[in-house]
């Protein structure tokens, strides 16, 4: 999918910092730790960025964009971008509703009429911070053999929205969020509809030339593209090419874009200023959406960023993952420092958010993420159920009455096996440490940090008042 896997989705950190102290890190200081991180998690290669003020202050390649023809990765390879495209879909809308085509509360049957009559009170401002309900066009039980979405098949624009017409909403617009990458495909194709032109030849015209952005553009196999690095997934510890899809989910706008970290450090610091978009524009699109009982949503999001504050300081970021390629920017806009990270694998296995994360606590150390350290546990009932549950899903077999009925429903069948994937490859499960406990919102909520055979992960999961798992994800590094 593009964008991070449902049970990895996390938007992360900011602390207080010096600006002028933000280069403090030592080149080696930053190369150690990318090269030990990327041993660590088996990454073939990967790009790093960091800029201050929207200048490049380090633009670096590390291992190989390509092992079968031991090509070293370079400022200038490019990688797939995932969701990290989502931004400058959103920056598009914007543009257009700017210049007045467009309404952020419009609903969405304006531009697409023949759409159910349950689509009415989705708006455009619902696609773009993903609270509309619409669902998952890219889930397992859609793209199986035989669903409604065949991945490997060309279809047109309209096809495939009469396709997402016949999928029922998981919940009414604004009650909930839930990122879906289907609210950015029609937020493409919307886009198509109010300029006649298609999104990737809008993005060309009105972001990418404009900033000098050359090496990026909308995903082609076909097309010679200098620079281009190959995404490889990580299959029972052995390296493997990534996944074909048809070029129709390869031009789609939920993240289906080419670039390296030269051309976004042009993106970011066309970000300071107003050459895109006006600044009251800019301040929607990094402030959180509120749900329709006026709360901002769970996620911290805005429209194509997670937004978040920690004492005072704030950051906009957000991750992609797609055909065997991860991504992170995270824009720590109080410091005016920026960090990007793109590697070549697939997201079940590397985590370029936590390199992301480190590399800023490098540059600025107050920046560094905070070490959680084990509490004392008082509920040990509470950490044996979730032992039995990992070690259920690890084992394939996960159960779903240990799940409550919504989450039950978000994670299987797809999500949760491709988890239980990922913990397997762990090795045994050693040891749970609780490193957090709260009530909030009904729930009662778990930090732990687990630890394998093979490496350690730090978890969250939020229990009802039926003792069932409404949420469970890995903590944001």
């Amino acid at each position: 999918m593009k964008h991070f896997s449902l049970l990895a989705f996390a938007c992360i950190l900011a602390a207080i910092a010096n600006p002028a102290a933000a280069q403090r890190a030592s080149p080696d200081e930053a190369d150690s730790y990318v090269k030990a991180e990327m041993a660590r998690e088996h990454i073939p290669g990967l790009a790093l960025g960091v800029y201050r003020e929207g200048r490049i202050v380090k633009a670096q390649g590390y291992g190989l964009s390509n092992l079968e023809l031991d090509t070293p990765v370079k400022p200038e390879s490019i990688f797939q971008s995932g969701s990290v495209g989502k931004q400058f879909t959103a920056a598009a809308v914007l543009m257009l509703v700017e210049e007045g085509k467009v309404g952020l509360e419009d609903s969405i049957r304006k531009y697409f009429p023949e759409a159910p009559s349950t689509w009415q009170p989705i708006q455009v401002q619902n696609l773009l911070s993903h609270t509309s309900g619409l669902a998952e066009y890219e889930s397992d039980e859609k793209t199986k053999p035989g669903g409604p979405v065949n991945l490997r098949a060309d279809v047109t624009e309209d096809e495939l929205v009469k396709i997402i017409q016949t999928f029922p909403l998981d919940f009414q617009p604004g009650e909930k969020w839930t990122y879906s990458n289907t609210n950015y495909v029609l937020l493409g194709v919307l886009i198509h509809k109010v300029t006649g032109q298609f999104y990737g030849d809008f993005l060309q015209d009105r972001i990418f030339k404009p900033l000098g952005m050359t090496s990026t553009r909308i995903i082609s196999e076909a097309d010679i593209i200098p620079n281009r690095s190959a995404g490889y997934r990580l299959v029972k510890g052995e390296l493997k090419n990534q996944e074909w899809v048809s070029p129709t989910f390869n031009t789609t706008a939920d993240g289906a874009l080419y670039f390296n970290v030269l051309d976004l450090a042009k993106w970011d610091a066309a970000l300071y200023t107003e050459r895109l978009l006006k600044r009251s524009s800019f301040d929607r699109m990094w402030t959180v959406m509120r749900l329709n009982d006026g709360k901002p949503n769970k996620a911290g999001y805005g429209f194509a960023w997670g937004i978040h504050e920690v004492n005072g300081h704030k950051v906009i970021e957000h991750g992609g993952a797609w055909q065997g390629f991860t991504t992170h920017i995270a824009r720590y806009v109080d410091d005016k420092l920026s960090v990007v990270v793109l590697t070549n694998l697939d997201a079940g296995h590397s985590s370029p958010n936590k390199i992301a994360h480190h590399v800023a606590g490098l540059y600025i150390p107050a920046l560094a993420p905070p070490e959680l350290k084990p509490l004392e546990d008082k509920e040990p009932q509470v950490t044996a159920l979730f032992r039995s549950v990992l070690e259920k899903v690890a084992a394939g077999k996960p159960d779903p009455e240990d799940f409550a009925p919504s989450f039950r429903a978000v994670v299987f069948p797809g999500p949760i096996r491709e988890w239980g994937e990922r913990l397997k490859e762990l090795g045994q499960l050693k040891s749970l440490e609780l490193l957090e406990r709260k009530e909030e919102n009904g729930q009662r909520k778990y930090a732990y940090r687990a630890t394998f055979a093979d490496g350690q992960m730090d978890l969250r999961l939020a229990l009802d008042h039926e003792n069932k798992i409404a949420d469970l994800s890995v903590m944001p590094e």
